[in-house]
């Protein structure tokens, strides 16, 4: 039986949404505040937490943050504020995925559904032998086993959604990979309404990994998506 965190302010909603869970199968527990929130999420082992952005004591945002520094348990947001800079934030604070209020309750069975099943497909992902671990692109390599990524043998800083979006460009040298699947690859998500996304974090990621006197590492393909050619 999965375990489910709710970290929402919302009396009714959090209880609301506590009884469709428990209908589903779901050990659901709920807290009513950032700052219990974060402690509980600290204190206890869940399959995923359910955390809206405002709270009271300590924001979804902060609560997030904190909580990525000790533990990688899945997020999904729930927040009444959807524009790209907020799904942005999110993500950059360590969000997994991210679901507009009001939301469907089928929508989020199915995001948690979906979730789940990545993470038990990432348990099942074999180990990185030494050979299999390092990518190498132009001046660029990536380690995978230590999730470092360098630019001529210096280490350059990348949030999580950074080093998976440049992992699966350079996994697939010379391919052109739409928004969509990027979205979908990175985000784990099966609609183009945040195709968006993409767009900017492709734009972080050129900030960081190209040199100022140098053609990008990425280049776009006009109406499609992006690619990395060698």
């Amino acid at each position: 039986m999965s375990r489910i965190l709710i970290i929402e302010d919302e009396k009714n909603l959090a209880r609301f949404v506590e009884l469709e869970l428990k209908h589903e199968g779901y050990d659901i527990q709920v807290a009513l505040d950032g700052r219990s929130g974060l402690q509980t999420a600290l204190d206890e082992t869940f399959d995923v937490i359910l955390l809206d952005l405002m709270l009271p004591e300590l924001n979804g945002l902060e609560v997030a943050r904190r909580l990525r520094e000790k533990k990688n348990t899945p997020i999904i947001m729930m927040t009444a504020r959807d524009s790209v800079i907020d799904r942005v934030s999110g993500f950059d604070h360590g969000a997994d995925d991210y679901i507009v209020k009001p939301f469907a309750i089928e929508e989020l069975l199915a995001r948690i559904r979906a979730l789940l099943r990545r993470i038990e497909i990432e348990k099942q992902q074999p180990v990185v032998n030494e050979q299999q671990d390092k990518i190498q692109f132009k001046d660029l390599t990536i380690e995978k086993n230590g999730r470092i990524v360098r630019r001529d043998n210096e280490v350059i800083n990348l949030t999580k959604r950074e080093y998976e979006l440049l992992l699966i460009l350079m996994e697939n040298i010379d391919t052109v990979l739409s928004r969509d699947l990027l979205l979908t690859k990175v985000w784990g998500h099966d609609t183009d309404s945040e195709t968006n996304v993409v767009d900017v974090y492709i734009r972080y990621l050129r900030n960081k990994i190209d040199k100022a006197d140098q053609p990008s590492h990425i280049q776009t393909v006009r109406g499609t998506g992006y690619v990395m050619r060698s």
